[in-house]
């Protein structure tokens, strides 16, 4: 089995012992994204610009591996709270403009640096 990190100065780096993503076969496992800017920052205006911030650094690990949103089968999203998910399901739902990857959203009691919102995805090339 191969496997091969995927990495991109484009997206915020790793803040523990994780890759930004990893290719196995014909997948990318791509680990969650949080609205943290590629300089480390976090990005601290409301959940739409969060969300904004976490798609962005979605498609720079997309397009490190040499993929676009078009490619992704599987998404998570994990919201701070359900209040949440009519903004952010307008903002994500924009990267998928025709034949959306199967999905869960699920409510939890926290996220990394008290942010709103953490997105994963798995993509096939």
């Amino acid at each position: 089995m191969n496997r091969d990190v995927v990495s991109t100065d484009q997206a915020p780096a790793a803040i523990g012992p994780y890759s930004q993503a990893v290719r196995v076969g014909d997948f990318l496992f791509c680990s969650g994204q949080i609205p943290l800017r590629p300089d480390g920052t976090v990005e601290t205006g409301d959940v739409r610009d969060q969300t904004e911030q976490v798609m962005r650094n979605i498609h720079a690990v997309l397009s490190a591996a040499g993929l676009d949103f078009s490619k992704v089968v599987k998404t998570t999203i994990y919201l701070s709270s359900m209040d949440h998910f009519a903004a952010v399901n307008e903002i994500y739902g924009s990267r998928f403009s025709s034949a959306p990857p199967a999905r869960s959203t699920v409510a939890v009691a926290g996220l990394p640096k008290g942010v709103d919102v953490e997105i994963e995805v798995l993509a096939a090339f």
